[in-house]
């Protein structure tokens, strides 16, 4: 018998006969042996079938919820007709005392709640089955974010059941207006995708795009939230990310009072927030927590070190090419004199240092945590040290791309750090090419493309470009918390006062 393909449902509907039933059921699985079945009489006498999922039902709620409620009753209870099929539901409804209990008449979706975690009921002579929430598995525990940790702030993470997720989140907006909507998407894996929004906060445009192309995807499994991000993007033909991600619930609550819409994937713990501007990629949750000063130079620090990373390498190797003249003579002579016993070109002595810095990062991540730090700072100091011993390449160049290297990891959003990463090999073959004139030529185009880039309909740009006045005060500079009266423009499109001052003496003693 051939496999059956994604795209063909079964869509038949129960059978009276409680055997059939539970046959179809094997058949549709296999004989699993994770698949539990528990034929038993309940309390009227009627022949019942208990099936679950080992791991992942929990056996204790199925035995405590489902099992002996409908086993104990009075014996002496009149047995019903088996064709009085609403009775029987309801009757069995009236004993579980679990909370999220509904009816299912086709197999089809029989297996797909079988396969969820929930546990089915099925009577003999009824073609209705019902179905128990019982989902059960183990959760990795809420703990801290790994790789957007702060100094001060809140220390939970999102973890990989959608269920925490979403409480973790409602648990800081006790707002009866936070809306949550789920759907499945994927043929095969049916991953649970919610879309969170506060009603009369975020654009009801915004909201109705997210959910369209939501709607469109077609796909037979969808195993992480990066799946969803590349078909619900913009504009694909760009280094540069218009769905930001997150693993902190106060960042997705914070971009949810901004009118903001959160995309939550079941099995992942990088929760999804449209529309992504690009000034986003350079706030951190941390800075709301510390003073407006200290916010605003941490800010300055990314913006400059955002600049280090993508021209540092494109600048050594056009000012050593082409623009001698623009450095201090004593200088001059010191980098003539350490690149006199080199034998390649600055284009080629930045390509050669870079690329075996971005081979050793990865190295770092990918292999075990305790070995993976200490192989990408040993391995990038004895690399570099031999190098210049060796006069492959010369001390100064190593320098840069250290900064380079240190002022990419500055950038709170990785998403950012990789796409400058990207743009630094281009900026440097033009440096190498043109010198100045085309790290200039780069950087307009740069310019130009992120202006013509939109996120859900938003300009990436905004509120630079178009530039919102009142939206300045949380862009490059964070102002204090009482001059931040009104949501950010771009995103809030109503109700975008977000705090009002007390009436003369109110709060006063």
């Amino acid at each position: 018998m051939p496999d059956r393909a994604y795209d063909q449902k079964d869509k038949t509907t129960l059978d009276c006969r409680l055997q059939t039933n539970v046959r179809h059921v094997r058949d549709a699985l296999g004989d699993s042996t994770d698949l539990i079945v528990k034929t038993f009489a309940t309390s009227d006498g009627c022949r019942t079938a208990l099936l679950y999922m080992e791991g992942l039902a929990d056996k204790q709620f199925v035995h405590d919820t489902i099992l002996e409620p409908l086993m104990r009753g009075e014996r002496d209870r009149p047995t019903l007709n088996p064709t009085e099929e609403p009775d029987r539901l309801k009757t069995a409804k009236d004993k579980l005392t679990a909370g999220d209990v509904a009816e299912l008449a086709d197999m089809d979706h029989l297996l797909i709640r079988l396969l969820s975690g929930d546990a089915i009921v099925l009577f003999d002579g009824c073609d209705t089955g019902l179905r128990v929430g019982a989902a059960g598995w183990e959760d990795r525990p809420v703990g801290e974010p790994a790789s957007q940790a702060v100094v001060r702030g809140p220390m939970e993470a999102f973890t990989e059941n959608i269920v925490t997720n979403a409480a973790l989140v409602r648990r800081r907006i006790k707002d009866p207006g936070l809306r949550l909507e789920t759907r499945q998407i994927g043929e095969v894996t049916r991953t649970n995708v919610s879309i969170m929004y506060m009603k009369g906060l975020a654009d009801n445009g915004v909201v109705r795009e997210v959910r369209r192309r939501l709607d469109r995807i077609h796909i037979d499994g969808v195993l992480e939230s990066g799946y969803i991000e590349e078909f619900i993007q913009d504009k694909t033909l760009t280094p540069f990310q218009t769905v930001f991600n997150s693993e902190r619930p106060d960042t997705i609550a914070a971009g949810l009072l901004e009118g903001r819409v959160a995309i939550l994937v079941d099995g992942t713990p990088f929760v999804l927030l449209v529309p992504a501007l690009f000034v986003h990629y350079f706030q951190a949750a941390e800075d709301y927590y510390q003073r407006s000063d200290i916010s605003t130079l941490l800010r300055i620090i990314r913006l400059l070190a955002f600049f280090f990373a993508l021209l540092a390498p494109s600048f050594y190797i056009a000012i050593t090419t082409y623009h001698q003249e623009m450095l201090p003579t004593s200088l001059l002579v010191s980098l003539a004199a350490q690149r006199e016993d080199v034998p390649f070109p600055a284009f080629v002595e930045a390509l050669m240092m870079e690329v075996t810095y971005e081979i050793l990062r990865e190295a770092g991540v990918r292999m075990p945590r305790t070995v993976g730090q200490a192989v990408s700072i040993v391995g990038t100091l004895v690399i570099g040290q031999a190098a210049v011993e060796a006069g492959i390449v010369s001390a100064v160049m190593v320098i840069v791309v250290s900064i380079t290297a240190i002022s990419s990891y500055v950038i709170p959003a990785s998403g950012m750090s990789i796409s400058v990463r990207m743009i630094r090999f281009l900026l440097m073959g033009l440096a190498a090419s043109f010198g100045f004139y085309g790290i200039l030529i780069g950087l307009i185009v740069m310019v130009l493309h992120l202006s013509s880039l939109q996120s859900f309909g938003v300009p990436y740009m905004s509120p630079i470009a178009p530039f919102y006045e009142d939206s300045q005060k949380d862009t490059l500079f964070r102002a204090p918390w009482t001059k931040m009266i009104r949501r950010p423009q771009a995103t809030a499109k109503t109700n975008v006062v977000r705090q009002r001052s007390k009436p003369d003496g109110e709060g006063e003693s």
